[in-house]
């Protein structure tokens, strides 16, 4: 009986060993695949302060953190910060698993950042930054805006993107004349960035009154005027897995033809 019982117990702790064995490699295989880094190799633009990453959305498309309504257009609240390794390479060491929208800011009140065209309803799928619409189709939403009424006295329609049923609308918003936040900041203007949606019904397109809002600042009209922030689908919808990856990006052109879409000095 002795002999047997010692059996037992030997099998039990054996199978126990084994469950948390198991478990510990799971573990260790889990870290392994937590993170990837992520190399972001700028060429020749050399006055780069920051090169951030932005992890806006859930799976579903809904925010991961309320939108700050402190938020400073020179400070912005990143969820990861690149290290400048020199050679213009900027890396984040250990990036999780996710899509990112990526943001940069330089010298000379310019930034510049990405996005993904988020579900402004539920269940509905994300659209990436570089999907596009047909001309008839962007023209009607685009003539629609500026026929609206709205509180900003500047609406832009930045980039359009959707199919035959939805098209959504990264739009500009910017109120730089007299507000009600006058009393505790002389001069007050807002900018905000939203997501809108245009959704074919029956033949027509109507603008959906939900809207999903990226950011929202509230600043001096003087300092907005002076700034350069723009958006590039090129930094938008950046997928990190297991593996070390590198994005190439170039600084764009300010000024000229093809130049970026977005707010530009005054």
């Amino acid at each position: 009986m002795p002999i047997m019982f010692t059996k037992l117990m030997l099998i039990m702790f054996t199978n126990r060993f084994m469950i948390l064995a198991t478990f510990l490699v799971l573990i260790a295989s889990a870290g392994v695949i937590q993170a990837a880094r992520v190399t972001v190799k700028l060429g020749d633009w050399h006055d780069v302060t920051l090169v951030g990453a932005l992890n806006r959305w859930d799976q579903d498309g809904n925010h991961r953190r309320p939108v700050d309504q402190k938020a400073k257009i020179d400070a912005p609240a990143v969820d990861f910060k690149a290290v400048n390794m020199g050679g213009n390479r900027w890396v984040f060491q250990n990036l999780p698993p996710g899509k990112y929208d990526l943001l940069i800011m330089a010298a000379g009140r310019v930034r510049i950042e990405g996005w993904t065209y988020a579900p402004v309803l539920e269940f509905d799928p994300f659209f990436p930054a570089d999907a596009t619409t047909e001309q008839g189709v962007r023209k009607f939403i685009v003539d629609d805006i500026k026929k609206s009424r709205h509180y900003e006295n500047k609406v832009t329609p930045l980039y359009l993107g959707g199919g035959k049923k939805t098209v959504r609308v990264l739009v500009m918003l910017i109120r730089d004349k007299p507000t009600s936040y006058e009393g505790h900041m002389k001069g007050a203007s807002t900018i905000r960035h939203e997501i809108w949606q245009y959704t074919n019904r029956y033949g027509g397109w109507q603008k959906e009154k939900r809207t999903k809002v990226l950011d929202r600042i509230l600043l001096v009209v003087g300092q907005l005027r002076r700034w350069t922030w723009l958006w590039d689908p090129k930094l938008g919808g950046i997928e990190v897995k297991d593996r070390p990856i590198t994005v190439n990006y170039r600084r764009p052109r300010l000024s000229g033809d093809g130049k970026l879409r977005g707010l530009y000095p005054d």
